[in-house]
């Protein structure tokens, strides 16, 4: 993994840097893996429902098997690549049975690597197995949450939780907030991290390129008027005035639990994520 920063040609290029994993192939998308389509930038029905969002440059969906359900039949790994829809690589891999598909990379994953998916499958990194055969300490991601339905757990670039114990049909997994959640123990799980753990120390160095994100401008709540947001108003550069930050519509923010507490999958969490001091 390195960091290449540009030269200062320009104002543009003073602070710009991109991430370059080093196990990355020069291969494009397959095409029967892969579709183009039409993003919806923050809309549904017309309306908006996230805001900020629109234009970029156009994506290639690629379709990710997170079942990985082809269970006893070796695969091998013949590319690993970008995806510009996730922030973590993603692996082309070839099945003994001529079959191809695309699945998250862990760490280290590199081309003509070999791996399983066995209930009892090796424990070494990119295999994956069920939990209750993973050894306790062990950090595995694309961890499913019910047993056939898929990998939604640790998916993202670096990420990965432990496994604390084994206790019956239940395993106690410990999240990166550190909440500690009860997961069957059926459910399977990769061995070892995401890839692509850098992939936030890139500076974007101008506007510009953050359009071709899909990224539109944002304006501060504080710079506006008290009709368009509830930090607005005020002569010169004021604080917001209130005892605690507001959406533009009037609910509190930073901090506030937004979880349903008769959520039915409450009674999985053993211990809730820790609060973070602020600075």
């Amino acid at each position: 993994m390195a960091v290449k920063i540009y030269k200062r040609n320009n104002a543009g290029r003073r602070n710009m840097s991109i991430v370059k994993p080093d196990n990355l192939t020069d291969a494009k998308p397959l095409k029967s893996l892969s579709k183009v389509f039409k993003r919806a930038k923050g809309r549904a029905n017309g309306t908006i429902t996230m805001r900020h969002r629109g234009g970029g440059n156009k994506r290639k969906y690629r379709f990710i098997d997170f079942k990985m359900d082809k269970i006893g039949i070796p695969a091998k790994v013949i590319s690993v690549e970008k995806d510009p829809n996730r922030s973590a690589l993603i692996a082309l891999i070839c099945y003994k049975d001529g079959e191809k598909r695309y699945i998250l990379a862990t760490e280290g994953m590199k081309k003509n690597q070999e791996i399983l998916i066995d209930e009892k499958a090796p424990i070494e990194k990119g295999n994956r197995l069920k939990l209750k055969n993973i050894p306790v300490g062990t950090a595995v991601s694309n961890v499913e949450m019910k047993a056939g339905k898929g990998a939604q757990i640790a998916r993202s670039a670096g990420s990965s939780v432990i496994v604390q114990a084994i206790e019956g049909n239940m395993a106690h997994l410990k999240m990166s907030s550190s909440e500690i959640r009860m997961i069957p123990s059926d459910c399977y799980a990769t061995v070892g991290h995401i890839s692509n753990f850098e992939h936030s120390a890139y500076r974007v160095g101008k506007a510009g390129r953050k359009r071709h994100m899909g990224f539109r401008p944002k304006v501060r709540g504080s710079a506006m008027n008290p009709v368009d947001h509830p930090h607005g108003g005020g002569e010169g550069r004021q604080p917001i005035g209130l005892k605690y930050p507001k959406t533009p519509w009037g609910k509190p923010t930073l901090g506030v639990k937004t979880r349903n507490k008769k959520k039915a999958s409450s009674k999985m969490i053993i211990r809730r994520r820790q609060k973070k001091r602020r600075k």
